[in-house]
Formats: structure tokens, C-alpha cells, sequence
């Protein structure tokens, strides 16, 4: 059940882009979302995000200030979708926002403690680690082909996994 739903998103996600490519929203027209990525990472660097030392002072339970951050960043996802679903929002294009209902399996149980267990290694997730690598931290690039090579795997596999 949960396979179909996240394939009926892929596509409609691939639609999406399908529709953009077909609109004409190709070379320059997507240096916008290079710029608003150029600006998240300079945040991510100013606010301190991206630091090794950030994230481990936050799993050895030294520092509130990552677990501030994440519970920000929960905090205005929750507003958001909530104004969204409220006020029926549309896109900048006008269209219609579709946000699906989720549905628990144990699987995010072992996926989350996969995850955080690489995070908490590593120093780094999936959102900074382009700005790690922008700042120089290039071992970094070892954790992306290991989050590309997990990724791979998933999909590799998803259809075995237990629902």
C-alpha cells in the first residue's frame, strides 16, 4: 500500500516536471531554485548548522541549540500546512497544493534509527551536506555517495521490505 502511494507521488511529482519542462522552465528559468539553494546553504553556514561540532554536541546531549533549530524548523512546517489546508493556498502558478494524508509503518521505526545512526556518525544529513562540501569539508563527500549508494538500495529493494 504504501509503495503504491509513494509511486502514484513519484509520478506526480514527474508530471510536475514534465509540466514545468513543457512550459519552457528549463536552463535559466531554474536558476532560481540555485539561488534559493545558494541562500539556504549560506544560512545553514552562518547559523551554524552544518558544524560537526553543532551535531555532536547535540547527540551527547551538551547543547539545546540543534534540537532548537529542528523544533523551529517543526514548528513553521506545522503553521505552514496548516495555513496551507485552511485557506486552500495555491501555487505561485496556480495550482491546487495536494498534501497526502501518512500513514505509520514500523519500517520509518528502523529507517529513522538507520538514519539518525548515520547522522550521528557522520555529522551530517542529507539537507547540509551540499554546504559541507561548498566549505571545503570534502571528506563529506564520502557520507553523499554513501547516502546516494542507501538510496539506490531502498529502491532496490523497497518491494522486499516488510509494509
Amino acid at each position: 500500500m504504501l509503495l503504491k502511494e509513494n509511486d502514484a507521488l513519484a509520478a506526480d511529482e514527474n508530471a510536475i516536471l514534465a509540466a514545468k519542462v513543457k512550459q519552457g522552465e528549463t536552463g535559466l528559468s531554474l536558476l532560481k531554485y540555485l539561488f534559493v539553494g545558494i541562500v539556504f546553504g549560506i544560512i545553514f553556514v552562518k547559523g551554524e548548522i552544518i558544524s560537526w561540532f553543532r551535531i555532536q554536541e547535540m547527540f551527547r546531549f551538551q547543547s539545546f541549540f540543534m534540537y532548537g533549530v529542528i523544533g523551529s524548523a517543526i514548528l513553521v512546517g506545522m503553521v505552514s500546512i496548516q495555513i496551507i489546508k485552511r485557506f486552500s493556498i495555491k501555487t505561485i502558478n496556480g495550482q491546487v497544493i495536494k498534501i497526502a494524508d501518512k500513514k505509520f509503518n514500523k519500517g520509518q521505526i528502523y529507517g529513522g534509527f538507520i538514519f539518525g545512526l548515520g547522522w550521528a556518525i557522520t555529522g551530517a544529513c542529507p539537507g547540509p551536506l551540499f554546504a559541507q562540501i561548498g566549505t571545503g569539508f570534502t571528506v563529506v563527500i564520502v557520507s553523499f555517495l554513501s547516502a546516494v549508494a542507501g538510496t539506490w538500495v531502498y529502491g532496490r529493494f523497497a518491494d522486499k521490505l516488510p509494509k
